[in-house]
């Protein structure tokens, strides 16, 4: 493992901790896509198949026995939780992502590293995690104001992905067997996407201001 690879999935931790703070000591989830969540959730679930077929490291198993536990378990909170699911913005959170859904699916019938049941759901995840982020992007333009846990989570979402691209490029000059093309593609998508977030993001630490997106 290098040292890209370990600062993205710590940055990647760091904000499922944040979030979990701001759901667990505020009993709200204000601010947040449960569409996002469940998309994340699905997305691990598809992408870590792989538990029961291979044993990499400890650290590779808990890593991501904690991502599917903590994504279910936000998505649980946010749909069950008697105080947080009442601070649900489902006004604002009605992104049609059963749309990304149908296209990632699609794209990973056509497009995959190798036509087999677990690299076509592999593909899927990679896809659908490039844009699961749409629907809290678009919750929190509509918000305008975001408060500064969920301001956080974001941003450190967003670092966890950008982590990744750097990890991907030395790996791409370090091993000559590396071929995950379909992880690179789908990252730098899905960094794009948080250039918009970013940008507002480092004016509104600049003024030490209360961050807050254009509708």
């Amino acid at each position: 493992m290098n040292i890209f690879r370990f600062l993205g999935d710590m940055t990647h931790l760091i904000s499922i901790l944040i979030l979990l703070l701001k759901i667990y000591a505020t009993k709200s989830c204000s601010g947040i896509s449960l569409k996002t969540q469940e998309l994340y959730a699905l997305v691990f679930l598809t992408r870590y198949l792989d538990l029961f077929t291979d044993f990499i490291s400890v650290y590779n198993t808990v890593m991501k026995l904690v991502f599917i536990a903590s994504s279910l378990a936000i998505v649980w909170c946010m749909r069950n939780h008697p105080l947080v699911r009442r601070s649900y913005d489902k006004q604002l959170d009605t992104f049609r992502h059963y749309f990304l859904l149908l296209a990632s699916f699609l794209l990973a019938l056509l497009l995959h590293e190798k036509f087999a049941f677990q690299e076509v759901l592999w593909a899927f995840s990679m896809y659908l995690e490039a844009v699961a982020i749409l629907p809290q992007l678009v919750l929190l333009q509509r918000s305008g104001n975001v408060d500064n846990l969920t301001g956080q989570y974001v941003f450190f979402l967003g670092a966890y992905r950008a982590f990744y691209i750097f990890n991907w490029i030395y790996r791409y000059f370090i091993d000559p067997h590396f071929t995950r093309w379909i992880a690179c593609v789908s990252g730098l998508v899905q960094t794009a996407l948080y250039a918009d977030f970013f940008y507002y993001y480092f004016i509104s630490w600049k003024n030490n201001a209360k961050l807050q997106l254009p509708a």
